[in-house]
């Protein structure tokens, strides 16, 4: 299409053809033409469907949606995609309204690319909500239709939920075998922004296979890809990779710089939207444990607080749970051994009803933090110190 674009702008320019519009609506997407996308659907909004697509790309770009339109009437590939983009910012709950709405119509009508796609995205949105189970059934669904459909991108976001998964639940082998695959596809289709979160998601499976030179190699190539890009939100994704490696690594310092800069921009996105960013959780979690490492026990409780407000109002079992293994950390610092000890049980309750539980990989907060425990109660206190010891 590309020789052919300047006309296409031209034609675009004067017409001011709804339907025209809309059939490259996909285009724009696919190419992260987002910004374009936004501009020409805006110039058409007086049509709904148009009006929605419009509502989708401003989400996708950073902007607030000047207001919520009435999916009703509109094509559910229309309601789909304003999913698809409030998934982006980890808003599940009206996401999860627009998927069944619109995975019901798919189904209906025999629509097989419909049907995989609002599947993919179920995937995520359960993955945001806990439900692993969910997600593990609507993500091979999906990705065994666009394997037999022959769609490439459908099994690069398929593909992506589901490595996610392979990650949560400790399968890294499984986890970097998807992530490698959907590489290779999004390299193969020029999505830069897609191969930027492949990269980043691979560092991820090698900081917790202990490779940190690799990570942070991964890392670095995904956040430089982001930025090419022009993406805000794959370079949090980067930067917050990188923060994990450095911690983990020893440097506090620089592992504090990325999670400031990741918290800037999550904060904004909070602002401008309303609701926080999913992203947000670990960030904060991360300069809590940090705080902790450092010895400053009220500050690692006040991140981990915030922590627990974001994870509580995103509704996800998992990001609570890793709050109140951070809150346990700051109780065990600040000398309050049977409350940290309280606090890790909820957590690992949590994350036992949410069928999650801790991986060994990434037990190195916890168990930190249970070796504070120990020592606490091992060491008698001054109320009761043993006879002539003084």
């Amino acid at each position: 299409m590309a020789p052919f674009r300047p006309n296409l702008r031209a034609v675009l320019d004067h017409a001011g053809d709804p339907d025209l519009t809309i059939r490259l609506a996909w285009y724009w997407y696919l190419r992260g033409k987002h910004s374009e996308g936004h501009r020409r659907l805006s110039a058409v909004r007086d049509d709904a469907e148009a009006a929605l697509w419009a509502q989708g790309f401003a989400l996708l770009t950073g902007r607030p949606a000047a207001d919520r339109l009435p999916a009703t009437g509109t094509s559910p590939r229309a309601r789909w995609f304003l999913a698809l983009a409030h998934l982006h910012l980890g808003e599940s709950v009206r996401a999860r309204e627009l998927i069944d709405g619109a995975l019901a119509d798919f189904r209906a009508a025999g629509d097989q690319w419909g049907t995989a796609a609002a599947l993919a995205s179920r995937t995520k949105q359960a993955l945001f909500e806990g439900d692993l189970a969910l997600a593990e059934r609507s993500g091979t669904e999906s990705l065994a239709l666009f394997t037999a459909l022959g769609d490439r991108w459908g099994r690069l976001q398929a593909a992506d939920m589901l490595g996610y998964l392979a990650e949560i639940t400790g399968d890294y082998e499984r986890a970097a075998r998807l992530h490698r695959d959907g590489l290779r596809h999004a390299e193969e289709l020029h999505l830069w922004v897609d191969a930027s979160y492949r990269l980043a998601s691979l560092g991820r499976i090698a900081l917790l296979t202990g490779d940190f030179d690799r990570a942070e190699e991964f890392h670095e190539r995904g956040l430089r890809l982001a930025a090419e890009q022009s993406s805000p939100f794959a370079v949090a994704f980067a930067r917050t990779g990188l923060a994990l490696g450095g911690r983990r690594s020893g440097d506090l310092d620089g592992a504090e710089r990325h999670l400031r800069d990741a918290l800037a921009w999550h904060r904004r996105m909070a602002d401008e939207h309303g609701t926080p960013h999913y992203g947000m959780t670990l960030v904060l979690a991360e300069l809590g444990f940090l705080a902790e490492q450092r010895g400053d026990a009220v500050h690692a409780r006040t991140w981990h607080l915030e922590g627990l407000t974001v994870a509580t109002a995103l509704g996800d079992p998992r990001a609570i749970a890793l709050a109140r293994e951070g809150l346990a950390g700051a109780a065990a610092l600040a000398g309050s051994a049977e409350e940290a000890e309280a606090l890790l049980t909820q957590a690992a309750a949590l994350r036992e009803s949410a069928g999650a539980p801790l991986p060994a990989a990434e037990r190195g907060d916890v168990t930190r933090i249970e070796a504070r425990i120990r020592a606490a109660v091992r060491r008698p206190s001054a109320g009761h110190a043993r006879p002539g010891s003084g």
